[in-house]
């Protein structure tokens, strides 16, 4: 990356709800942005932590063990294996960090499921 770039600016940007964009790599890492609305389905990630940042609005991380409330500028990573679920009631924007191997559903697969090249879309 030769220049400086806006996560905010990048997410604001995007035209669909659940359909993560990568804006950078970092190691073995994808640095995303994504808009979401509504709830994307229950899924884990055997192998991968998942680092979700609010960078507008509020999510709900529905576990089933509870939920976690996140708001702007709230930050919660949800441990390999664990089973979740991501809600947002009004629009919100992400930013995410996830191994490059983390399949964006796990391994289920629902409509809105994005492979890696459809998040590696311009």
């Amino acid at each position: 990356m030769s220049e400086a770039i806006s996560p905010l600016q990048a997410a604001t940007g995007l035209t669909d709800y659940w359909s993560p964009r990568v804006i950078g790599e970092v190691d073995d890492s994808y640095v995303k942005v994504a808009k979401v609305k509504g709830s994307l389905a229950w899924h884990s990630h055997t192998h991968e932590d998942e680092l979700f940042y609010v960078l507008q609005g509020s999510l709900k991380m529905e576990l089933r063990t509870g939920t976690v409330e996140l708001h702007s500028g709230d930050m919660y990573v949800v441990p390999k294996g664990v089973e979740h679920n991501p809600v947002a009631e009004e629009e919100c924007l992400l930013l995410l960090i996830e191994k490059k191997s983390t399949l964006h559903t796990g391994d289920i697969q629902t409509e809105k499921t994005r492979s890696i090249a459809q998040q590696l879309a311009s």
